[in-house]
């Protein structure tokens, strides 16, 4: 865990050619956050919508080519059905409202996740977000929804193993770039930076496939008070790291 006061981080410390590709976000402590202030879990999950924008904005004014948004998981179907229904109709007008800002912007929104066990109504918002931003060429916004990493892989095994019983792939042809190519990330590159707010210190089956040789940036702040200078701070000491994937140190 980096122990830096946001306070501390400006956008003039980052080097403009060591950015990395892609940000990916687990956004956690919208419930603590509410339940320490008197107020019910959604009102947590509807005060983190501010550092959405805030986080979106940043990446794109910086040039960042992705950013990853871990919105809802396959596990959050376990939470109260008053919840749940709150994080759908939360998507839902996220899209309805800011859809044509981050068109302008140009933005492209990938959901990554399985629509099945989603409403009608979600799905085609999902659907209509994708198409209207399909062909723009700025900030890549992945909203992770209804996605788990161990869900991802099964899927893309089933895929390919779905080939080889048909006859149009050798079990010897499957390697790690073959399976990247079947995942929801298809296409884009692996996380360089995986941030997660509110202290906890795990993936919680978050992007586990691509996230093989991430760098990782905690903070102790929950995801409504999470800023600009936050991000900021993550990709100042992302940048002072050595990247070594499994080799030997430059020094």
């Amino acid at each position: 865990m980096d122990d830096s006061s946001p306070e501390r981080c400006k956008e003039g410390e980052l080097q403009a050619g060591r950015l990395p590709r892609h940000i990916a976000i687990i956004m956690d402590g919208n419930g603590r956050w509410a339940r320490e202030r008197g107020l019910p879990r959604v009102a947590g999950h509807e005060a983190g919508m501010k550092a959405v924008r805030e986080v979106v904005r940043t990446c794109g004014d910086l040039g960042i080519p992705v950013l990853t948004l871990y919105a809802f998981s396959t596990e959050n179907w376990s939470r109260p059905q008053s919840e749940v229904d709150f994080l759908m109709e939360l998507l839902v007008r996220y899209l309805r409202s800011d859809l044509e800002e981050l068109h302008r912007a140009n933005v492209q929104i990938r959901v990554f996740g399985e629509r099945q066990g989603l409403s009608p109504l979600v799905r085609r918002e999902i659907e209509l977000a994708v198409e209207r931003t399909r062909a723009n060429t700025g900030l890549v916004l992945g909203l992770a929804f209804n996605y788990g990493g161990r869900q991802e892989l099964t899927r893309a095994f089933r895929q390919l193993a779905e080939q080889v019983e048909r006859g149009t792939l050798r079990p010897a042809d499957i390697t790690p770039e073959l399976i990247s190519r079947h995942l929801y990330t298809a296409g884009l590159p692996d996380p360089d930076l995986i941030i997660r707010s509110s202290g906890e210190f795990r993936l919680s089956n978050f992007l586990l496939w691509q996230s093989a040789y991430a760098e990782f940036w905690w903070t102790p702040d929950y995801w409504p008070d999470f800023t600009r200078e936050h991000l900021l701070c993550a990709i100042r000491d992302y940048q002072r790291r050595e990247r070594r994937y499994g080799g030997v140190s430059s020094c």
